[in-house]
């Protein structure tokens, strides 16, 4: 049995994210969906995404397909529920397709048998700010699903902890002199991540492997810090892919960055309006600000892109892929991809221009730029010449 993972025609409600990967890579808790089906199904997966996407997430094809809606949360009974599928059939959770077993990956599923999934709510991420928002769910049910059956290597006399049994220290962890309050939700520290000296850190939190977090920061969670990163001053409740840095000190609240993505020094984002009114975001299916239903809602930022030191980001504000802010006041609340600017005035940062920056700051983690990832940037920037005037 082939197992596919499928976008399932949700690409664009998540984007900018989904424009440099397909919806089964969104990190929301402490893995990627993707990684949370393959521990799971216990199988390999391929991917079927957008079609400048195949190259670097490829699809495989055979007689026999198990194609599961990649944005859905895994658990043991869905997975469960997946392998029963017989050839032919479709799993349904109230109103969402979740799985079909069938000989052609693009079979319309209107031609399938329907199987009913009632044992548990099935949920997912549908939208950006489900990555933040549901990830204390998501968070707490991969802590268990990694730590099950395992032992934690020793904390350390010099850190503080509040309810120990329930932190978790993966080999080559460093954690000193630092608190971890894991009352109100795990703490999960990955393979050789630092936790440096008087961190603060309140749980959920997750400090995925090889990440940091330097002198004096404070963390609240639920937040999750993905793979190669840094963070330092303030963090509440968000969601950083990996390979990001947010090092130095400022405020980052209900947000979500991407992968290689870098945040100036003193740089601080708005999560609340001042009259307290629900957080519009920018939404590329209407082309307009859509309401969120959130009071909190702070930063989206795309892969590449960076700001300057001392930016202002205002309540709900989008960045897309391969940007570049900077300059005083504060930036409009939707800049477009390769924009280069600020409040003063935006211009087009020229692709060959970012692909150098890509290139030095990928190769800095031992990672090649290479002409795949050069496609799907320029595939990138063609899509959303739209979004810029010049």
């Amino acid at each position: 049995m082939n197992i596919v993972l499928a976008d399932f025609n949700l690409h664009t409600p998540l984007l900018p994210f989904t424009y440099t990967r397909p919806t089964s890579h969104v990190r929301c808790g402490i893995l990627t969906m993707a990684e949370r089906w393959e521990k799971l199904l216990d199988r390999k997966v391929s991917y079927q995404t957008e079609d400048y996407l195949q190259t670097k997430y490829p699809l495989k094809e055979t007689e026999d397909n198990l194609v599961v809606a990649g944005h859905i949360f895994a658990t043991e009974k869905l997975a469960a529920a997946i392998l029963n599928l017989e050839k032919g059939q479709k799993l349904m959770g109230g109103n969402h397709v979740i799985a079909y077993r069938a000989e052609k990956i693009h079979t319309p599923t209107i031609e399938l048998t329907q199987v009913l999934f009632t044992e548990e709510e099935v949920d997912g991420v549908f939208q950006t700010w489900d990555i933040f928002s549901k990830n204390g769910k998501a968070l707490e049910a991969d802590f268990n699903l990694i730590t099950k059956g395992r032992k934690s290597q020793p904390i350390p006399d010099s850190v503080q902890t509040v309810n120990p049994e329930n932190i978790f220290l993966e080999e080559g962890a460093i954690v000193q002199f630092s608190i971890l309050n894991a009352s109100t939700g795990p703490i999960y520290i990955g393979k050789n991540a630092e936790v440096m000296e008087g961190s603060l850190i309140r749980g959920g939190f997750a400090l995925c492997e090889y990440s940091a977090t330097k002198l004096g920061t404070k963390v609240y969670g639920p937040t999750t810090i993905g793979p190669h990163s840094k963070i330092g001053g303030e963090v509440n409740n968000s969601v950083i892919f990996g390979y990001s840095n947010k090092g130095h000190e400022g405020f980052l609240g209900n947000s979500v960055l991407g992968e290689w993505c870098n945040i100036g020094a003193d740089t601080n984002t708005s999560n609340l309006k001042n009259n307290y009114t629900e957080v519009k975001l920018w939404n590329y299916e209407t082309g307009r600000f859509a309401s969120t239903g959130l009071q909190f809602c702070g930063l989206m930022m795309g892969d590449h892109s960076k700001c300057g030191i001392n930016t202002m980001f205002n309540t709900g504000t989008l960045i897309g892929v391969s940007a570049n802010i900077y300059g005083a006041g504060y930036p409009r609340n939707f800049m477009a991809s390769f924009s280069w600017g600020g409040q003063q005035g935006m211009m087009t940062y020229k692709p060959s221009k970012a692909f150098e920056v890509a290139e030095i700051v990928m190769k800095r983690r031992g990672i090649l730029f290479g002409q795949v990832d050069m496609d799907i940037l320029t595939a990138v920037f063609n899509k959303t010449a739209q979004y810029r005037k010049d």
